[in-house]
């Protein structure tokens, strides 16, 4: 059993996504102890300056997602016509917010590391904005779905069909999903300039640390981290997320 563990976290980390999966579980943790330890020096203010290395990694290797996010787009296109036509035109707005979310990212980085003269903060905060757009999009989908799997499984409820297992399997998918997604939101709209919302109105819980690029100077709430954190390990066998990208 140990052995195909080990196997299937091998493979996982020889893909894109399941390294970026794997970073980022490894910042969020990095950052949750360092937080947590007194004093703002020594190891927990290494912690948190390897948290925003690994943050900015993260950044700097979604400069290749472009056209892989490219041709997702193309390849959903308006959606199959056999599926809802709310669920579909949800997952193309998603998919067009992600598609923008790119290149202003990509602008914001290169402000900061000074190849382009820019404001750097304006595009951090364009892509928040979408970056937040695409997660309520993807929540919004994802709560069609799951009515929808709902009303299925009332049909299957007393029955253990494989056709019932697999519902269930995918119910508990899209709510993983739609945790995971208003955890990223709330965040979102707290990195967002402050008068929106709740933005910047959450109690940080450990010094703001900051990471090689300005844009990436960041306050978590303590329980937004490890929500986000334990669904993030909650979801590795359950959900394939190829089209769900998070900064």
């Amino acid at each position: 059993m140990a052995a195909a563990a080990l196997r299937g976290l091998g493979a996982a980390l020889e893909t894109h996504r399941g390294r970026d999966r794997a970073v980022r579980a490894l910042s969020y943790s990095l950052q949750l102890v360092g937080g947590a330890l007194p004093g703002p020096g020594g190891l927990p203010g290494g912690l948190l300056a390897a948290s925003a290395q690994l943050s900015s990694c993260r950044t700097v290797l979604r400069l290749f997602d472009d056209l892989a996010m490219l041709q997702h787009s193309c390849g959903y296109g308006l959606g199959p016509e056999d599926e809802d036509v709310l669920v579909r035109g949800l997952s193309v707005l998603c998919n067009v917010a992600n598609q923008l979310y790119y290149p202003c990212e990509h602008l914001a980085w290169a402000a900061d590391v000074g190849i382009v003269r820019a404001a750097s903060q304006r595009w951090w905060t364009l892509s928040t904005v979408l970056w937040g757009s695409a997660l309520l999009l993807g929540i919004l989908r994802s709560l069609k779905v799951l009515c929808q799997l709902r009303r299925k499984l009332r049909q299957h409820k007393c029955t253990s069909s494989p056709q019932s297992q697999k519902l269930r399997a995918q119910v508990k998918a899209e709510v993983l999903s739609i945790l995971m997604d208003a955890a990223d939101l709330s965040n979102a709209i707290h990195w967002l300039p402050p008068g929106f919302l709740w933005a910047g109105r959450f109690p940080p819980w450990q010094e703001i640390y900051e990471s090689p690029f300005k844009g990436a100077i960041k306050r978590m709430p303590r329980w937004a981290l490890q929500l986000q954190l334990q669904l993030q390990f909650w979801a590795l066998p359950i959900i394939n997320d190829t089209n769900q990208r998070w900064p």
